[in-house]
């Protein structure tokens, strides 16, 4: 939520010994605690107590109203938000009964910030609309320009908070640019616009605007300070500096607790940086903190505001039973609240929770369209769409065509003018629109524009982590294009679209259909056209590179090998097999039958690796061998492939953790995405020299498996368990032709960035390596679980091995499950003796997979789960 009034500052504007204050004085100061935010919440309180008492004597109602502003303003900082608004309420009535023009211009001012942190949005806009016609002309009034700087300020921020992000933007800017600009003016201005440049992934001009922002709040006190200094730590958490954001967020809590300020604002801030690193577990803990905090201060709505933030992080965590019950919980107490908005919004949370967990009530379409007009009424743009579209899918699932039609149009109609995100769910509104009228290629081509527009904005991001989960917004857009296109379309053309959607945030590229079929869509609502002109201009300077696929040029690639790229619609799988003389469409079984297949075999796996005694291994080999043969007959067997055929797997969500190697008597090699994968192919001819052996601490066996690779390179760099910093292997590894890591791993399945590898002077992280750039041409990770990527929603792999291909390694092996650390050195030393001998990865892993002895449980898990991914 952007922040809507700084509080003040430390200065102390001290009573005057010896005397009363005059009139002309106390006004001045009246003036002056809120509009330029320039003293501290006891000192107002005091002397606006003081200043009523005096106004009720002298009868002086100019003097009531303002000291009656100023004490709503010290309830508003203490987030005692209704005891505010109905200060400024009887401060508005006074003002007009008494013609005091422009000091009702000010107090209605007051009173839209304290609107619409109440959910009451109309009435801001109301307030905001009466204060732009009043005169600012009185002796003791702030000048012209002032006020008006101060309405267009609130109207910036109702715009902000409402959606309408480019309206918010030009009025920040038209606020900075104004006239004699008050300090507390010009830090909200500043902090505010640099969170819009944010959302629009400008990160350089944000953190130029709100590094302003941080230096005007210096001298302005701690209140003001603090919340300028997390908008920059969400900034630099965004544009990938982390470390550095997190000092700031460090700091910021520092100086909110050194004041006395509640924190629940600087955990409400730190959730939605967590979930921007998709570290969800922390940012529901965050968000539960903020919820705590707002409810121990007596703060409900703020505590409503905290706990549907932790509702949507659930939702986004797949707990669809736990962001139901909190939505359930959330629409309750807002009702009690008479909290019509958050009520709303927590409502929406909690029937699409029900809807993704299969038990949403199909009847509350109706109840949802209800929801949805009430928040257009309100100005809450973002929240209206996807009520309209949730509203769509309620009765299209139910049925009724006709009430789905309507909900979709409406939503698509709004979205137009909305932030990328919400552009794309109308999209999705338009797309299944198409398909209700059975128009196919309509459907096609708004999937395609919308995740066109998604490739503009999702480039433009700094980070894998923002682009993987900026993918996740088209994730059905790809879907459903992908549920035409193999009904109606050739292999190429489907490979094509799946490749729509396939590792983007690591890969950076766009492949493009024909150009007769990308031209842009427009939104089509009540048979009208509704294009939007300003869509390509939202992300200025972004780049999207695009290739054409070429059939051709990627059979001449595979050399000999059979592409197979898998993908998934309505829960069924299917395969596109591309082979040196022809390319076909392969349908597949139910994905869920493969990953309950799936998670059998993980965990057999894991007790072979830790057998507690002889019967155990025996029943764990026994289902192991059972799942890996249903997963052969789903996956492998329709692909209709020669037995000693060598594979190219493009993996789609769970089958990323599935073992192909076991599944197929031939090499396999595995890769994000066949673009990816062709890159690999160049990248293999890289002419670097030279290798590097690395051995981790507390590894049993590590110091072992790196001596024995010596005989195979004598003349190897050699990191051991003291020398195998991150700096030092960092370094080594960047101008290594081949890379041997023997170090403990640690998954992260919810943030696979941080997942890690353990050395010595502490953990590694993927985000590390993969921010450092080093990408040796080859490496093998002798490491538990480090093959073990992790799917995210729009097709988006994240983890070690997707991370390096990206970089520019050619080749990696690496295992998805827990590895037996001393019986993996006869495997690895098999594996070298092959590359050392010029053999690609795939090659090397399979011969070297033939020489383990299958009979032990830990040599059938390292048979079972290591993986060569890439070209080389």
């Amino acid at each position: 939520m952007a922040t809507s009034q700084s509080a003040p500052g430390a200065k102390a504007h001290d009573l005057a010994l010896g005397r009363e204050e005059t009139r002309d004085e106390l006004l001045i100061h009246l003036w002056g605690v809120v509009d330029a935010h320039e003293a501290d919440p006891a000192n107002v309180e005091a002397r606006s107590r003081s200043a009523l008492e005096r106004a009720r004597r002298s009868r002086d109602v100019e003097l009531r109203v303002l000291a009656l502003r100023a004490l709503a303003w010290v309830h508003r900082v203490r987030r005692e938000t209704d005891v505010a608004r109905a200060l400024l309420d009887e401060a508005v009535r006074l003002a007009r009964r008494h013609r005091l023009a422009e000091v009702e211009g000010a107090v209605r001012v007051s009173r839209a910030y304290v609107r619409q942190e109440l959910g009451d949005l109309a009435g801001a806009r109301r307030d905001l609309d009466r204060a732009l016609r009043e005169p600012a002309s009185g002796v003791r009034a702030p000048d012209h320009a002032r006020a008006v700087g101060r309405a267009l300020l609130a109207r910036s921020v109702l715009d902000h908070n409402a959606g309408r992000l480019v309206d918010a933007e030009r009025g920040y800017r038209s606020v900075l640019d104004g006239p004699d600009l008050q300090v507390g003016t010009a830090v909200v201005a500043g902090n505010n616009l640099a969170m819009v440049l944010a959302e629009r992934a400008a990160y350089a001009d944000a953190l130029r605007a709100v590094e302003l922002a941080v230096r005007l709040a210096q001298d302005a006190g701690p209140a003001m300070l603090a919340p300028a200094l997390q908008t920059r730590a969400w900034i630099k958490v965004r544009a990938g500096r982390l470390s550095s954001g997190m000092r700031d967020f460090e700091r910021a809590s520092g100086v909110y607790s050194e004041a006395g300020i509640p924190l629940g604002e600087y955990f409400t801030e730190y959730a939605d940086a967590m979930t921007d690193l998709r570290l969800l577990p922390e940012a529901v803990a965050a968000a539960g903190r903020a919820e705590d905090e707002f409810e121990r201060l007596g703060l409900p709505l703020l505590a409503l505001e905290a706990g549907l933030r932790r509702a949507r992080v659930l939702l986004l965590s797949g707990d669809f039973d736990g962001a139901a019950r909190a939505g359930a919980g959330l629409r309750r107490a807002a009702q009690q609240q008479r909290r019509d908005r958050w009520r709303d919004r927590a409502t929406l949370v909690e029937v699409e929770a029900a809807l993704l967990g299969g038990t949403g009530d199909r009847d509350q379409a109706n109840e949802v369209r209800r929801v949805a007009s009430r928040l257009v009424r309100a100005g809450d743009l973002s929240a209206a769409v996807d009520a309209h579209v949730l509203a769509g899918r309620l009765a299209e699932a139910r049925g009724d065509v006709e009430h789905a039609l309507g909900s979709y149009a409406e939503g698509a109609r709004l979205a137009v003018d909305g932030a990328v995100p919400v552009r794309v769910k109308g999209r999705i509104a338009a797309a299944r629109a198409a398909l209700l009228r059975s128009d196919a290629e309509g459907a096609v081509r708004q999937c395609d524009a919308g995740l066109r527009d998604l490739a503009v904005h999702r480039d433009s991001l700094p980070t894998v982590e923002l682009r993987a989960l900026a993918s996740g917004h088209g994730a059905e857009l790809g879907s459903i294009g992908l549920g035409v296109l193999h009904r109606s379309s050739t292999p190429g053309r489907v490979l094509a679209w799946m490749e729509r959607t396939r590792a983007l945030a690591l890969a950076g590229t766009l492949p493009v259909l024909p150009a007769s079929e990308v031209e842009a869509a427009p939104v089509t609502v009540d048979g009208q056209r509704v294009v939007a002109s300003d869509w390509r201009e939202i992300t200025p300077g972004a780049r999207t590179r695009a290739t054409r696929w070429s059939l051709a040029r990627l059979r001449e690639d595979l050399d000999g090998r059979v592409l197979v790229e898998l993908g998934g619609r309505d829960g069924r799988l299917l395969a596109v097999v591309v082979d040196g003389t022809r390319s076909r469409i392969i349908e597949l079984g139910p994905e869920q039958d493969v990953a309950d297949h799936l998670r059998a075999l993980v965990f057999a796996l894991r007790r072979m690796a830790n057998p507690r005694g002889a019967a155990a291994a025996a029943a764990a080999r026994a289902s192991a061998e059972v799942r890996l043969a249903a997963l052969s007959r789903a996956l492998v067997s329709p692909l209709g492939v020669g037995a000693d055929d060598e594979l190219v797997v493009v993996p789609v969500g769970v089958l990323h953790g599935v073992p192909w190697s076991a599944l197929h008597a031939g090499p396999v090699s595995l890769a994000p995405s066949a673009s990816l994968w062709r890159r690999t192919a160049q990248w293999a001819r890289d002419d670097r020299t030279g290798q590097v052996l690395v051995a981790g601490p507390d590894l049993v066996g590590a110091r072992e498996e790196i001596d024995a690779l010596r005989r195979t390179y004598p003349e190897a760099q050699v990191l051991g368990a003291q020398e195998a910093t991150a700096d030092a292997v960092v370094r080594a590894l960047r101008a290594a032709d081949i890379a041997h890591l023997a170090c403990h791993g640690s998954l992260r399945a919810d943030s696979p960035m941080f997942s890690s590898v353990s050395l010595a002077d502490g953990r590694l992280t993927v985000q590390e390596l993969h921010a450092a750039g080093a990408a040796p041409r080859r490496l093998v990770l002798a490491s538990c679980h480090s093959g073990a990527d992790v799917a995210f929603a729009g097709d988006e792999v994240l983890g070690f091995v997707s991370s390096l291909l990206s970089r520019g390694t050619a080749g990696v092996v690496a295992s998805i499950a827990a590895v037996p650390d001393v019986e993996v050195v006869d495997l690895m030393l098999a594996l070298h003796r092959r590359l050392a001998a010029g053999q690609t990865m795939a090659r090397a892993l399979h011969g070297a997979r033939a020489e383990i002895d299958r009979e032990t449980p830990a040599g059938f898990v390292n048979w079972c789960t290591f993986s060569a991914h890439g070209a080389a």
